[in-house]
């Protein structure tokens, strides 16, 4: 049986990351229940999307920090003399490159794509190309080294 106070459990579990079955599961019911609720209670399917929604944001807003790196106040507490001082500075993390590639991946994606686009999929690989590497001190029919610079 539904109850109104489902809606903001709901949000507050979404906000945890946790799926559709998992929240049916917190609250005793099946995914299929949740389901018919989201359609039945405006309120209830409002807070889903309320709560993913924002923690989705969340977490983009944390990965965007650390692929192009960020600051914050910080305080470190040390002793002079036993007595405690506290040292306010200022925290630095570097970017992340991982985290900035997972971010260009994902949002332009024709441009840092890991793999081939399905798009694609129908251009041929090109052959391999093999190389030799040759002595480069080669001498000319007269003697003379064919790299050598005219004076």
């Amino acid at each position: 049986m539904y109850k109104p106070e489902y809606a903001k459990i709901a949000y507050k579990l979404c906000l945890l990351g946790k799926t559709d079955r998992e929240i049916g599961d917190i609250l005793g019911f099946n995914e299929a229940t949740i389901n018919g609720w989201k359609k039945i209670h405006p309120d209830f399917g409002q807070a889903l999307m309320d709560g993913k929604e924002l923690a989705d944001a969340n977490v983009a807003n944390s990965l965007y920090h650390r692929a192009i790196g960020y600051e914050h106040p910080s305080q470190k507490i040390m002793q002079n003399n036993g007595v405690p001082v506290i040292v306010p500075f200022t925290e630095h993390y570097p970017p992340d490159t991982q985290a900035a590639v997972r971010w260009l991946m994902n949002r332009q994606p024709k441009l840092w794509r890991d793999r081939p686009s399905e798009e694609n999929a129908d251009t041929p690989t090109p052959d391999k190309i093999q190389v030799d590497v040759v002595d480069a001190s080669i001498k000319d029919s007269d003697g003379e080294d064919s790299n050598a610079v005219p004076e």
